[in-house]
């Protein structure tokens, strides 16, 4: 069972239409990636990774994924949960560095 921090909560919203993605890992941390389309249509996204007791080890949820759709942010999404569960946070912050 996953226990929710409040990044999840503050993105939340059941009455929007989302597509999601859970997978559990090897070693048994839990990523849970979420994707919406905004009542502005603007494309969001959730992403949390969880430890295998079901701590939160990192939520983060973005407003607006320009240009992108919620396809292409699930998929993105999904590389990023799984980098972030396997190398830690810091590895997807070189990452970000590294492309600019």
């Amino acid at each position: 069972m996953r226990i929710r921090g409040d990044v999840y909560w503050q993105w939340a919203d059941p009455t929007l239409h989302h597509r999601e993605h859970d997978e559990t890992l090897a070693d048994g941390t839990f990523i849970d990636v979420q994707v919406r389309l905004s009542r502005t249509g603007d494309t969001q996204m959730f992403i949390g990774v969880y430890a295998p007791g079901g701590a939160a080890l990192h939520e983060e949820a973005f407003d607006s994924r320009p240009g992108e759709s919620m396809t292409r942010a699930l998929a993105w999404g999904v590389g990023r949960a799984r980098l972030i569960a396997i190398e830690g946070l810091a590895a997807t912050n070189k990452l970000a560095a590294c492309s600019k």
